[in-house]
């Protein structure tokens, strides 16, 4: 019988984890088509080890983490120099609010209990959480998720709060040969579905798309052609702002569960296929 995705051309746009998720595809029994669009995360650790030192002497009254990635590099490069034991005792010290729950988990292994942390992975939840606590005369730091986050920054320091921001990475711009290959698979329906894992995926796909005047054409094949996938909430609300509508999402926020979603997806259309022919 055969499986979920057989004949499916499934474009995935991460950077990372890009042989795990191909394997997944693989065993239902797709084609992997890796078209990275996020980019390389590069480690700004001169900065990041200014800062740390900097949280280190001086403490915070809240520590806001968005992303797992960011906290463990902050982690790992505390350990590396020796003051792991220090940073952790800062934290335990502090109020500490999250974003996401590979952050969480992180948090959770060293012992650490955050006091908030979102609903459904998106920063609007985070601080829909922080309006119930005052921060006036309060010291926030602050770890961003490679790019600015200026809404979030303004949220404390228009309730008071002395902002400070760790940036542990930054994004860098996917290669445009990749982007460009991309745009015209989709365009021609080369390939079935596109699977993006972060909002910066499509952040960067979409303006590529715009730069060279394919924009139009790309959200009409998602219309009717491709299906666009998200990993998530996140995602998906990302390509929504783009104009897409047509997006297929998991409940449970996973990678392994979207593409077992995709595959029930196209099951399901094979199934109603049948029954009309």
């Amino acid at each position: 019988m055969p499986k979920g995705l057989s004949g499916r051309k499934i474009a995935i746009t991460g950077s990372r984890k890009i042989q795990e998720l191909g394997e997944i595809i693989e065993r239902q029994d797709g084609e992997v088509i890796v078209r990275p669009q996020q980019g390389l995360l590069v480690l700004q650790e001169r900065e990041l080890e200014r800062d740390l030192f900097r949280l280190l002497e001086s403490g915070t009254d809240w520590a806001i983490f968005t992303t797992g990635t960011g906290l463990g590099a902050l982690l790992e490069l505390a350990e590396r120099i020796g003051v792991q034991v220090q940073l952790l005792d800062v934290l335990r010290r502090s109020k500490v609010g999250v974003r996401g729950y590979k952050t969480f988990a992180l948090l959770k292994q060293h012992g650490i209990k955050p006091l908030v942390m979102d609903e459904d992975g998106t920063t609007n939840s985070l601080v829909r959480a922080l309006l119930a606590y005052e921060f006036t005369g309060q010291g926030v730091v602050i770890q961003l998720h490679g790019e600015p986050m200026p809404e979030l920054v303004s949220f404390f320091e228009e309730r008071g709060a002395s902002v400070r921001a760790i940036l542990p990475y930054q994004h860098v711009a996917p290669d445009l040969e990749m982007s460009s290959r991309l745009c015209q698979e989709i365009v021609t329906g080369a390939v079935d579905a596109v699977c993006f894992t972060t909002a910066v995926q499509v952040r960067y796909f979409f303006q590529y798309a715009k730069n060279y005047d394919l924009y139009l054409k790309i959200k009409e094949s998602f219309h009717h052609r491709v299906l666009a996938v998200a990993v998530g909430r996140v995602t998906a609300e990302a390509l929504k702002e783009e104009g897409i509508k047509r997006i297929l999402s998991p409940e449970k926020e996973r990678m392994g569960a979207m593409i077992v979603e995709l595959a029930s997806y196209y099951r399901h259309a094979s199934t109603l296929k049948g029954m009309v022919e």
